[in-house]
């Protein structure tokens, strides 16, 4: 089956490795494949589902993208706002010597954003209060059991779209247990499903509006919330409160220490409307928190109660 193509010339050298980096969940991500310079995802777009392979041509300066499926026009289309050509960084200063330097180093990076909010939204709900590892496996076999393999090269590359927001409303509540994923986080995603098109329709909103409609939902908090406004609205601003990880190792990128949220939070405050930027650069070039420091243990249960997170 042929693909359509598209040629793409950004303005700036556009890391295309960085750019899509943050879409990937785990190593195993069955709806993302890196196969040498290609970058190949199995996506649900609002025309149906579609294959997207993009590839850099440094050389040429164009990214090239080949799409196959019903959806491939939409995925085609969607390719610059993908990579972060929508990514505004005007006002954005460095302040601090650290800053400075990772802006140095990764000032060419740009935060893209999909435009498909249940596309961020499942795994989202499906990491809240976990470990990755059970996170990553349980959003693998969510995608196996429900999703559809992607179209045209989709099925060769073992590439897998999500299921669809009408699937997600009819899994039984066993078998998300058998995909050990609790009955709070399921209902939750149940209950977000339910309204799958309203959420998508927040696409272009101020991001305070997005957080204020996701999380008038149960068992969506701001965490769930930014993580959502980060990758499919190309929030610059949406800082993941309340993760286990992230004001750790800002802390130490920043100070050699922990930080907790509080900490990170009024670090970041000079900041606005880049809060998110500045947490991503120190990411990419900070030290990070010494790997024996204390993790996050592995649940042996499955609480009943509701988290929010």
């Amino acid at each position: 089956m042929d693909g359509r193509v598209r040629e793409w010339r950004p303005d700036w050298p556009c890391p295309v490795g960085a750019a899509l980096g943050g879409l990937r969940r785990g190593g195993g991500d069955p709806t993302y494949r890196v196969v040498g310079d290609q970058h190949w995802r199995g996506i649900r777009t609002p025309a149906g589902p579609a294959t997207l392979a993009i590839e850099p041509r440094s050389g040429e300066g164009v990214v090239r993208a080949e799409a196959w499926g019903p959806g491939a026009g939409w995925a085609l289309e969607s390719v610059p706002a993908l990579l972060g050509a929508d990514d505004d960084v005007t006002g954005f200063e460095p302040r601090t010597p650290e800053v400075e330097q990772a802006w140095r180093r990764y000032g060419q990076w740009r935060i893209g954003r999909t435009g498909l909010v249940m596309e961020a939204l499942t795994p989202a709900i499906i990491e809240q209060k976990v470990t990755g590892q059970e996170a990553f496996a349980g959003f693998r076999m969510l995608v196996h059991r429900y999703g559809e393999r992607a179209p045209g090269p989709g099925v060769e590359q073992k590439l897998w779209v999500q299921p669809s927001a009408d699937t997600i409303r009819h899994v039984p509540s066993w078998e998300w247990l058998r995909m050990h994923v609790d009955p709070a986080r399921s209902r939750t995603l149940v209950n977000a499903a339910r309204v799958a098109d309203a959420l998508e329709r927040t696409v272009g909103l101020p991001g305070d509006e997005v957080e204020r409609r996701l999380t008038s939902l149960p068992g969506i908090g701001v965490w769930t919330a930014a993580e959502v406004r980060q990758r499919a609205h190309g929030d610059a601003d949406a800082v993941s409160f309340g993760d286990y990880h992230v004001a750790h190792h800002v802390g130490w990128a920043v100070e050699g220490r922990d930080f907790d949220d509080d900490e990170m939070a009024a670090y970041l405050e000079p900041w606005r409307p880049h809060r998110n930027r500045v947490v991503t650069l120190l990411l990419l070039a900070g030290r990070k928190r010494p790997r024996h420091g204390a993790r996050m243990a592995p649940r042996t249960h499955l609480p009943a109660s509701v988290t929010r997170r």
